[in-house]
């Protein structure tokens, strides 16, 4: 970055120190300057653009300038940036120095500053504020590249459950494996009848609260070698294999719709009772293997009946 390109905010509530800093940063090729009476005023100017570099006196009124550098900071890290900062003092020692440095101070210059000198810590503080700021950029450039592999993998990010493609990679095993050794694979395909309306009242966090939960206790209400998956924003799937077809008892999506409807889900916005459908669809291994896409629809029919009769909690 040049010094053209750099901008510069000089804070001091002596408009004589504010013009002598300023002189002497133009004469170095700091064209970037902007001036502040007070800590307030500077903040301000930060909203309304970046400032790579900030030079404070320490002493001012209202605000002085380890607390202007903590509100920098505090900025910097909601807003993902970084501010150099540099803060004039007529202190001396290694204490003051240890103070500064412990409140997030980048460097500090003793009054009045050498002009040569004053354009030497600028240039170096500019080279730490866009080494820092790149760091920045890159890192969000991996979180955005790492959020785009999740949603290839097989979790989801939410609830921890394995995903759609994980749900689909094990239901293709799991009907290969039954067609083979005439055994059974039950899909079941759960939701929540009041989460839309629950999000829709309470917020997208309060109805992310629920399916986390929702999660754990599917998990809890199924066999530890059962699958369970979230299809959705809202539905879950469970696949559940039998060695022989005739293993498969209905007992065990009942236990499930109990987990549901018999205890309120604990939300940051109050305990929510919810009831749940669920629809079923059972492949015996003796019949002609179908695919995973025939399976995951047939629930899913079997859920929208379940869903639109208000009387059917369970569709076979």
């Amino acid at each position: 970055m040049s010094s053209k390109d750099l901008s510069i905010i000089i804070v001091d509530d002596l408009q004589f120190s504010r013009i002598v800093v300023k002189t002497a940063l133009k004469k170095a090729g700091y064209n970037g300057v902007r001036m502040a009476d007070s800590a307030t005023e500077a903040l301000t100017m930060i909203e309304q653009k970046h400032a790579d570099v900030v030079l404070a006196d320490w002493m001012m009124p209202e605000m002085d300038g380890l607390e202007l550098t903590q509100q920098i900071r505090q900025r910097d890290e909601e807003k993902g940036t970084y501010t150099s900062i540099i803060l004039f003092t007529a202190h001396d020692g290694v204490d003051y120095l240890v103070k500064a440095f412990d409140h997030g101070v980048d460097d500090y210059l003793c009054k009045p500053p050498n002009p040569q000198e004053l354009a030497a810590r600028v240039n170096a503080a500019a080279r730490v504020s866009a080494l820092q700021n790149d760091l920045l950029e890159t890192s969000r450039q991996l979180e955005t590249t790492i959020k785009n592999l999740e949603k290839m993998a097989l979790v989801d990010e939410l609830t921890g459950a394995g995903n759609e493609r994980f749900l689909t990679n094990n239901l293709k095993d799991h009907l290969l494996e039954a067609s083979t050794r005439r055994g059974g694979v039950c899909l079941a395909i759960v939701e929540l009848r009041e989460l839309d309306d629950i999000a829709t009242k309470y917020g997208d966090y309060i109805a992310d609260e629920i399916l986390v939960s929702q999660h754990r206790r599917l998990r809890r209400a199924v066999r530890p070698t059962d699958i369970v998956a979230r299809m959705n924003d809202d539905t879950f799937a469970i696949i559940m294999h039998h060695t022989k077809a005739k293993d498969y008892k209905a007992s065990a999506i009942e236990r499930i719709l109990s987990m549901i409807n018999n205890r309120a889900y604990k939300t940051t916005a109050g305990n929510m009772n919810m009831t749940g459908c669920i629809g079923i669809h059972y492949y015996r291994g003796d019949e002609a293997i179908i695919s995973h896409d025939v399976m995951i629809k047939a629930a899913y029919n079997k859920l929208m009946q379940a869903r639109d009769d208000l009387s059917l909690s369970i569709a076979y």
